[in-house]
This record gives C-alpha cells, sequence and structure tokens, in this order.
C-alpha cells in the first residue's frame, strides 16, 4: 500500500491508509493503547484496543517499539472529534517495526553542546525541522528576487590560490605540492565578473573564516548570501537593493510560516517597511557616547553592545527592527572600499543591523585602478599576489557595489535562537569538526 502522509489523513477518512513514521510517544492504558505516531508532517494518534486475549499487535505496542523507533502502521483512519490531532484517529491492522531505537542520549532539556553531538536525533524535533522548511523558502525568496532583479548566478571557486582580502583568518590546505586557501568570501570573484560585463551577479554557497571566536554569532563555515551590482549611482543603490530584497523575503516567509513560527518558537515575523533608517558611524557613535557607551571616546566601530544600542535608538525612533549604519572609517575597511569625495577618512560602505545583530556587510568599491593601487600601499598590502585581481580593473570597470550576508545569522534572528549553532545544520566551530 502507498505511504500516506499524516497531513493528508483528513481526505481518507474511513480508508485503510498506511503511515510512515517514529514513535513520539506512547500512552499504554489497562483498555487502550495509544501510540502517536510522527512524520515530517505532523502528528497522528493510533489507537489500540485490548482484547482478553493479548494479541501479538497489542504486545508489539507493550513492549516492542520504543519512543523514537520507526514504523509502518496500517489501519483504517476514523473520525473523533475529542482527539485534539486533527480531530481523527488509525483503528491498526498491522504495525511493522522497521528499525527499533535503542535508549535515547538526548531529550528537550540536554544542552546545545551534547544535542550537537548527537544531530540527527535532535533534527527530529519540530522547530528543528520548521527552521530549515523556512531556510529553504528563505533561500527560495532570494533566488526569485534576484533573478526578477536581472542577476546572474555564480559559483565561484572555494579553493584560492592567494589568500583573501588582508590574508589573515584563512584556512590553509595542502593543495598537491602547495598552498591554497579556503575561501573567506567571493569578494574577489565576484568584481570579476563585473568585469567581465555582467552587471548583476549573487551567490549562495559556503564561506569560511578562521577566527578562533566562541561567541553565539560566530562559525568557522557558514552559508553567505553575496550580491555585486555594476553601473551604480553610489551605495545608496546597494542599500536599497538589499533592503527590497530583504522585505520581499520577509513577506514570504509569513506567508507560509508565521502561525507555525510564532506556535514553535513565540516569534512573530514581521514584514518591515522599506527604507530602513540609515545613519552614518558619526551619528551613531554621537548617539552612542550620548548614551553612555564609549565614555573614552576611543572608539571608531561598533562592538556587539554598540550595536545592541544603535538597534534600540532605531526601534524607538522610526519603529524599525534593521537599521543601516553608513560611511565606516577607512581604518576598519578593506582597501577596496570606495572613499567619497568630500571625506578620504571615511568609506561608502554599511552595515545592516537586524534586532541588535549585524547581518550584513557592504560598499562600494573602488573601480579605478590607480586609486585602488594608492589605497591599498597606503595600508601597507602587497597588491603582487593579487594580480589577478587587481588586473580586472585595468581594462574598463564600471562603478560598482554589494553586499555579503551571513544567511545563518538572518535564520538565527529571524526565529530568535540563542546561537548560530542552531541555526545550521551541521556547525563548525574551532573545537567542532564533527558530526
Amino acid at each position: 500500500m502507498p505511504r500516506t502522509l499524516v497531513r493528508d489523513l483528513s481526505a481518507a477518512i474511513g480508508q485503510e491508509v498506511t503511515v510512515y513514521g517514529w514513535v513520539n510517544t506512547l500512552r499504554l492504558q489497562r483498555r487502550l493503547q495509544f501510540v502517536i505516531v510522527r512524520d515530517h508532517t505532523g502528528l497522528v494518534q493510533v489507537t489500540n484496543l485490548r482484547d482478553e486475549v493479548p494479541t501479538e499487535l497489542e504486545e508489539l505496542i507493550e513492549h516492542g517499539m520504543p519512543s523514537e523507533s520507526a514504523v509502518k502502521v496500517t489501519g483504517t483512519v476514523v473520525a473523533a472529534e475529542n482527539v485534539k490531532l486533527g480531530g481523527l484517529e488509525i483503528k491498526p491492522t498491522a504495525i511493522e517495526v522497521v528499525s527499533r531505537a535503542e535508549p535515547l542520549p538526548i531529550d528537550r532539556q540536554t544542552g546545545i553542546d551534547q544535542r550537537l553531538d548527537w544531530r540527527f536525533l535532535d533534527l527530529r524535533q519540530p522547530e528543528r525541522q520548521l527552521l530549515f522548511k523556512v531556510q529553504t523558502t528563505v533561500e527560495e525568496a532570494l533566488r526569485e528576487f534576484a533573478y526578477a532583479e536581472g542577476c546572474t548566478e555564480l559559483h565561484t571557486p572555494k579553493l584560492m590560490g592567494t589568500a583573501s582580502e588582508s590574508g589573515a583568518e584563512v584556512f590553509n590546505v595542502k593543495y598537491f605540492d602547495r598552498t591554497a586557501y579556503l575561501a573567506q568570501s567571493p569578494q574577489f570573484y565576484k568584481q570579476m565578473a563585473i568585469a567581465g560585463g555582467i552587471d548583476k551577479v549573487f551567490e549562495i554557497g559556503p564561506v569560511f573564516r578562521a577566527e578562533p571566536s566562541f561567541t553565539s554569532r560566530h562559525a568557522t563555515e557558514f552559508t553567505g548570501l553575496d550580491v555585486e551590482i555594476a553601473w551604480i549611482d553610489g551605495v545608496e543603490d546597494v542599500m536599497r537593493f538589499e533592503e527590497q530584497m530583504l522585505v520581499h523575503v520577509l513577506r514570504k516567509v509569513h506567508e507560509r510560516h508565521a502561525a507555525q513560527i510564532s506556535e514553535l518558537f513565540d516569534i512573530d515575523v514581521v514584514v518591515p517597511e522599506a527604507p530602513f533608517p540609515r545613519y552614518t558611524m558619526a551619528e551613531a557613535l554621537e548617539l552612542l557616547r550620548a548614551r553612555g557607551w564609549d565614555p573614552k571616546g576611543e572608539k571608531d566601530d561598533l562592538d556587539p553592545e554598540g550595536e545592541r544600542m544603535m538597534a534600540a535608538i532605531a526601534e524607538k525612533q522610526h519603529g524599525s527592527e534593521f537599521v543601516f549604519v553608513t560611511e565606516f572609517p577607512t581604518s576598519v575597511r578593506p582597501f577596496y572600499h570606495l572613499r567619497p569625495e568630500h571625506d578620504a577618512s571615511v568609506t561608502e560602505s554599511f552595515d545592516l543591523l537586524w534586532k541588535g545583530l549585524e547581518i550584513t556587510t557592504g560598499a562600494q568599491r573602488e573601480h579605478r585602478y590607480d586609486v585602488l593601487v594608492k589605497q591599498a600601499e597606503e595600508k601597507g598590502m602587497n597588491l603582487e599576489p593579487l594580480a589577478s585581481y587587481t588586473d580586472c580593473f585595468r581594462f574598463g570597470t564600471p562603478p560598482h557595489g554589494g553586499f555579503g550576508a551571513g544567511l545563518n545569522r538572518i535564520m538565527m534572528v529571524m526565529l530568535g535562537l540563542d546561537s548560530i549553532r542552531e541555526a545550521m545544520f551541521l556547525f563548525r566551530g574551532p573545537n567542532r569538526l564533527t558530526p
């Protein structure tokens, strides 16, 4: 008999069906045996009436199918108004234990580190399943928006012959008789595509950072969203592109998953209004210091506390969960960020904060070869290893800009998760390479 999903049982009342799933819970009473079976679409109650002489089915339910065993249940779907799980239940005629479960090493009260050791079991929880359904919708909506905007999707190399950007925080790997590096970012490759005449490019793919960070927001491998667009009039075009993309994504997530997210994560998905508020870094520093942050005036960038405070200010002044911070100082930005003519001490760059967490870094890039070289020299960089990158700017490269966002951070903020470790399938950090 073909499989019937739990979500489709309401259309099969009075019919015999076969359901595949896991034993979620057992309630064994004197007259009745209740088995709650779970598949990826929901839960169904299986109700078996005991006989005076115990049957094989009764004995199997009683002793042979502990919680989380994989089972196939065949029986008749009947209406049962008193059953909370959809107002129906299955009267079983046969149950096959496909795979009997051993006692479980984790439960809902187990800490995150041990749950990550047994991630495949942890994923069976409905909220974990929902996370990846939502992530699928997010990626679908990202691509949908990018395609509608005329973007070309690229897949850039993750093995590089030269350490990208600053050369710090990269993983070295043996590559035949030489050293290669895992890509920190597809930044240089995106710009090569722009120089090649592809007006708008984007990528959703793996990113590697050799950061010995043990925070709730960092991972050594994560999924990045990268966008680069050509022929821009300024960095505002890039910010406008991203905010419209995020509005589209959150609208689609709200349409498909808002009720389930509210039920399982106790959080509301808010579809934002564009434009998002913008503050220059100078404005942000002034506002934050007036509220007691950085009392000695030593910082030229925002730390996590500053990001949270800045988000609170934007929420109060504009009613927005999102806020752009712009015009970062040249001292904290890469050499390839464009510097405005009116102030060479800052860059045409931005971070996007969502509920107090930085999810995006972006900028207009310097597209003039001579200026790019000068800015690299000012930062003491040797451009010889980056010749394949800098050569792109010697033959007519249009004004362009873009951004990089962490998909896992987006999921973390959207679902109100405490740690990025819960916002990805298998987390990688300084002390974790398994499972």
